[in-house]
């Protein structure tokens, strides 16, 4: 019989504090995908080139980054319900 294990995680405060990103560059291998995150400055925009730090890279199996997607893909369909819900014009109930 094939029952769903729950799994216990332990992290570090730290770590669960996370960290910024606003880019992200996916590469793949014969045997994997890499997703490295970048915090990118914009402070000095006037240059030609951009200064980023990477914050982490997360290297995982085909099948996973499968899951990872169709996981990523309901929550921000979650999202984008609970942002138009919330952008509904408000409905004058004094006629």
């Amino acid at each position: 019989m094939d029952s769903e294990k729950r799994i216990n995680l332990h992290a570090t405060p730290e770590l669960m504090a996370g960290v910024y990103a606003n880019f992200a560059n996916v590469g793949h291998s014969d045997y994997e995908f890499s997703i490295t995150f970048v915090r990118v400055e914009h402070e000095n925009q006037e240059n030609e080139e951009l200064n980023g730090v990477v914050v982490t890279r997360v290297n995982m199996a085909p099948r996973f980054m499968k899951e990872l997607i169709d996981a990523m893909v309901d929550n921000y369909s979650k999202w984008q319900t609970t942002e138009s819900i919330k952008n509904l014009p408000e409905t004058d109930e004094r006629s």
